[in-house]
C-alpha cells in the first residue's frame, strides 16, 4: 500500500479509531507500559496513533512517537496536552522504513499493532534496531496468522478484503523474526482470546 493510501485510509480512521481499536489493544499497550516502567529511558514508539498508549508510560519515561498520518497525530497532540504528558517530548510525521533519528537512540523502541500495515515490514524492523541502543529493548505487539487450521484458512480468506484497509489478517511472523541485531527473549499470546503476541527482543551489543 503506497503513502497515500495508509494516509487517507487513517484520516477515515482517526475520528473512530479509539472506540473500535481502544478495547483489543488494551492489553498489549498495559503490558508494554509495565515493562517499560520498569526500566526508565527514552522510548520510540512507531506508529503512535492516537496515542493510547501514551498515558501508560511513567513519567520517568522520555517518550518521542512516530507516525505517517497527519490525523492521527493531531488526536495523540490533543491528548498529550489535556492530560499534560510533559514527558512526551515529540509526536512527528515520519516513515518508519526510512526515520530520521541518529543510530542507538532509544533504550526502547515499541511498535504496537503496526507491523502488519506498513508496506515493508522488514525494512521497518531494521530501522528499528538501528536507532535502539546496544542492550536495550524493542517491543512489539501484533496479530500474526495461524500457520495452519481454521483460524489460518480464515485469515488467507479474509486477506484481499483486509489490505483494502491497509491492514494483513495473513500477516506471519515470520516477517518480523530475521533482524540479525535483535535477539528475541520473551513470546507470549495476549487477550483478547491469544489473538495477539507479544515479543520482546534485546538489542544485540
Amino acid at each position: 500500500m503506497s503513502t497515500d493510501s495508509v494516509i487517507r485510509n487513517y484520516r477515515r480512521l482517526a475520528p473512530v479509531y479509539d472506540r473500535t481499536f481502544g478495547q483489543v489493544t488494551e492489553a498489549g499497550r498495559r503490558h508494554v507500559a509495565r515493562l517499560v516502567k520498569a526500566g526508565g529511558g527514552a522510548l520510540l514508539e512507531v506508529g503512535v496513533g492516537t496515542g493510547l498508549a501514551l498515558r501508560d508510560y511513567a513519567p520517568s519515561v522520555t517518550v518521542t512517537g512516530i507516525d505517517l498520518s497527519p490525523d492521527m497525530l493531531e488526536r495523540a497532540r490533543e491528548k498529550v496536552a489535556e492530560e499534560r504528558l510533559s514527558n512526551v517530548v515529540a509526536l512527528r510525521q515520519m516513515d518508519a522504513g526510512a526515520m530520521d533519528f541518529p543510530a542507538a537512540s532509544f533504550d526502547f523502541v515499541v511498535a504496537l499493532h503496526i507491523l502488519s500495515v506498513v508496506a515493508e515490514p522488514r525494512r521497518v524492523m531494521a530501522e528499528i534496531a538501528r536507532v535502539c541502543r546496544p542492550g536495550g529493548m524493542v517491543l512489539i505487539v501484533n496479530h500474526f496468522s495461524r500457520e495452519a487450521g481454521v483460524l489460518a484458512h480464515a485469515a488467507r480468506l479474509a486477506a484481499p478484503v483486509t489490505r483494502r484497509i491497509g491492514w494483513h489478517s495473513d500477516f506471519r511472523r515470520a516477517e518480523v523474526m530475521g533482524e540479525a541485531g535483535l535477539e528475541l527473549v520473551d513470546e507470549r499470546p495476549l487477550p483478547p482470546m491469544g489473538m495477539m503476541t507479544f515479543l520482546q527482543f534485546r538489542r544485540r551489543i
